[in-house]
């Protein structure tokens, strides 16, 4: 188990360190942070961008990147006040991520979003200096993206320590599997493949790194050949879908150990590692076996991993299986202690102390919607199922988005179609409870252009499931 306390001691006195670099680098736009206390002692976020999509509703809009004011103080608390259109239709925008991060901190400024289009494979870059009105500053198109490298489907964003940015890609030309990894410079040019060879791979998804134990991880889903007409459950049985997570040597890049996670550990999509840049711990979610597997490195041993939680499927009244709970996405606090995870089709928001990473404990939970029928913890107009989860630095706000992916969302929950996503906040208590904020409800449903699909959140100066420390 860690030693939290000590991690969060050594790490404070950066913090005053990290400020002056922060000026000298000229880095108030767009933040980053010498340590993780020093980002859970920075002021609060008071701007999120999310982004939003057309893809499976009927209307033939281009997507785009909203910007919501979550400042409780200002006069558009809770509203959209702005929106940068991407220049097609067509993209599903779904994840995103920045230019640089953390692990780029005091040499590169936070100040670029890479937003790609998972269906379409453009990649949109967009300027956000000016932080309450982002402007489109690139596209790299899909044809120079398979061209140089033959990947499609781009997914997670990560900037490296030196200035490029990589990105999950879910298949080739053909939108098969296995993917691989595209690397951009610092000018947004594509370079190609990041990964020197894919053996052990068959699908892709999220990943991770960590440069001081030479590790990334990453998971798998489907090949998007699969995945985007829908969910078919005979697929699970014929292997179209991923039950593995990899672990890579981050200098040769190629896999050093590929963890089956068997029956309970069908579809792991989000990664998390530990934000203490010392620890070799981390999490994954299993969607459809809906467990939380625990992974570390043991001297002599190598990369392990176990299954720490289940959530047992329920039988529903004219569902032909029993319903899984479905964990789609999760989130670590920054003194990782909590553990936050969304269950899409059950309809609950679930909080663990993971201060022993083996053995979480829980905290609290929350029902906001699903499939089950349980009555909200909220009086406010909920849709679909929880599911992308974004926290605050300092772990006292968690802000949650219903839609998955268009074609899963018209099968389990076509409401969003036509009525639209929308955006909570919840209270997080240090004591571990939780309460919705009856006072922030963004209603993607009232969007100018018609009701939207509401997807993953940033902050402007970084947040939980994007900067990673050196």
């Amino acid at each position: 188990m860690l030693r939290r306390r000590e991690f969060l001691a050594s790490t404070a006195a950066a913090a005053l360190a990290g400020d002056a670099i922060r000026l000298l680098a000229g880095q108030e736009a767009g933040r980053t942070h010498a340590t993780p206390a020093d980002a859970m002692q920075g002021p609060p976020e008071d701007l999120a961008y999310v982004t939003a999509t057309y893809a499976g509703t009927g209307i033939d809009q281009p997507d785009y990147l909203a910007v919501v004011d979550v400042d409780p103080a200002s006069a558009s608390y809770s509203q959209v006040i702005h929106r940068v259109e991407m220049p097609h239709t067509g993209d599903e925008l779904h994840h995103f991520g920045w230019n640089a991060c953390s692990s780029c901190h005091g040499h590169r400024q936070r100040r670029f979003l890479i937003v790609p289009g998972l269906v379409s494979t453009r990649i949109h870059v967009l300027d956000a200096a000016e932080r309450r009105r982002p402007k489109l500053h690139r596209v790299i198109e899909a044809e120079e993206v398979v061209a140089k490298s033959g990947l499609t489907a781009p997914h997670t964003v990560h900037c490296l320590p030196d200035g490029r940015i990589m990105l999950s890609m879910l298949g080739n030309e053909r939108l098969e599997g296995p993917g691989g990894f595209l690397l951009l410079d610092e000018g947004f040019n594509v370079l190609g493949s990041w990964e020197a060879a894919r053996d052990g791979m068959r699908y892709n998804y999220d990943f991770w790194y960590q440069p001081r134990h030479k590790v990334m991880v990453s998971s798998e889903w489907a090949a998007p050949s699969t995945t985007r007409p829908g969910f078919d459950p005979q697929h699970v049985q014929q292997g179209k879908y991923g039950r593995q997570i990899h672990f890579w040597d981050w200098d040769r890049r190629q896999i050093i150990r590929s963890a089956d996670l068997g029956e309970e550990g069908w579809i792991p999509l989000e990664v998390r590692f530990h934000h203490d840049p010392e620890s070799s711990h981390g999490f994954v979610g299993a969607a459809l076996s809906s467990s939380i597997w625990h992974w570390h490195h043991e001297q002599g041993q190598g990369w392990q991993t176990e299954r720490v939680v289940q959530v047992e499927p329920v039988e529903v009244e004219g569902w032909p299986f029993a319903v899984p709970g479905l964990i789609t996405d999760l989130v670590l606090s920054l003194d990782d202690r909590w553990l936050y995870f969304s269950n899409w089709l059950h309809g609950d928001v679930r909080r663990y102390d993971v201060s022993n990473p083996a053995r979480p404990r829980l905290a609290s939970r929350l029902w906001l919607g699903g499939v089950l029928g349980h009555a909200p913890n909220t009086s406010l107009p909920l849709r679909g199922g929880p599911q992308m989860l974004q926290l605050s630095h300092d772990g006292l706000r968690l802000y949650v988005t219903n839609s998955l992916f268009s074609s899963w969302d018209n099968q389990f929950y076509p409401a969003i179609a036509a009525q639209g996503s929308h955006m909570l906040q919840i209270d997080c208590d240090p004591s571990g409870s939780m309460a919705v904020n009856e006072r922030f409800f963004v209603d993607f449903g009232k969007e100018p252009r018609g009701p939207a699909r509401a997807h993953e959140m940033r902050f402007p100066d970084g947040d939980c499931t994007s900067d990673i420390w050196v």
